[in-house]
């Protein structure tokens, strides 16, 4: 049975696409057309990023558009490792830089800052970054496990009572970071992260997940039609009606059996 291109499950918006590259071209319009009617209205907006492969071509193209006042825009990030310097190759901070802040020059970009003698301090400063005003538009991608953020499932908490907390990254979730190039071994990973919660991710005001390639078939079937459960963080957007995931044709391919045309 073939999958339709937009469908629903609970209150998540599901959209699929042919290939990866034509999945962010679309979304790139979407949210350049989305952030130009917010700044419309309030005169200002807030973007929480994400980072990771599944980003890239969707930034780029966002980027290549245009059409954007992003001297009105204030941008945040999901999450940063513990202990690694901004001009570490594999920090966020600098994939960051590298690929949105340098090219579009926003309002202010907050960044986590993961080298920091005081990491609950640190913490404490992005809350209160965070908390300033509602986010306008959250950015996602989905772990091999699940994860949104940093959120593995040992450590996510859909109740949780903070907006930014320090984590243990488990066995999996360091382990894509291996294999989607970013460190050259597992012993290279740290350990620990600071990430934004699901409720702060929740938030949002829009939110926005990728999900291309086949390495994210299983955990897209999982997310999309398990329970909805903390064994994958990611299942929660079910319960968000601002959320829409995207796929492309390759992550899609396992619902085949499970969604009616």
């Amino acid at each position: 049975m073939a999958i339709p291109n937009i469908f629903r499950v609970d209150e998540l918006t599901v959209q699929v696409y042919n290939s990866a590259i034509e999945m962010s071209r679309e979304v790139a319009e979407i949210v350049q057309q989305y952030l130009q009617d917010v700044i419309r209205r309030q005169n200002t907006a807030r973007l929480l990023l994400a980072t990771g492969n599944s980003q890239i071509k969707f930034l780029q193209n966002l980027i290549a558009l245009g059409g954007v006042d992003w001297q009105k825009i204030t941008c945040f990030h999901l999450d940063e490792y513990l202990g690694i310097a901004a001009t570490h190759h594999s920090s966020f901070r600098y994939y960051l830089r590298e690929r949105v802040e340098n090219h579009i020059h926003p309002q202010k970009f907050h960044y986590i800052e993961g080298d920091t003698l005081q990491p609950l301090a640190e913490c404490s400063r992005y809350t209160q970054l965070l908390q300033t005003q509602p986010i306008d538009l959250c950015l996602l991608g989905v772990g091999d496990n699940g994860h949104i953020a940093f959120n593995d499932p040992d450590v996510a908490d859909f109740q949780d009572a903070y907006m930014m907390k320090i984590v243990k990254l488990d066995i999996a979730n360091r382990q894509q970071q291996v294999d989607t190039g970013y460190f050259p071994n597992l012993l290279n990973v740290p350990q620990y992260a600071f990430t934004v919660t699901i409720p702060m991710i929740c938030s949002a005001r829009k939110i926005i997940c990728l999900a291309p390639t086949q390495r994210k078939a299983k955990v897209v079937k999982q997310m999309l039609y398990g329970d909805i459960t903390t064994d994958c963080p990611a299942s929660i957007l079910r319960q968000q009606p601002q959320a829409t995931l995207f796929l492309d044709g390759d992550a899609a391919k396992l619902l085949n059996q499970t969604v009616d045309g």
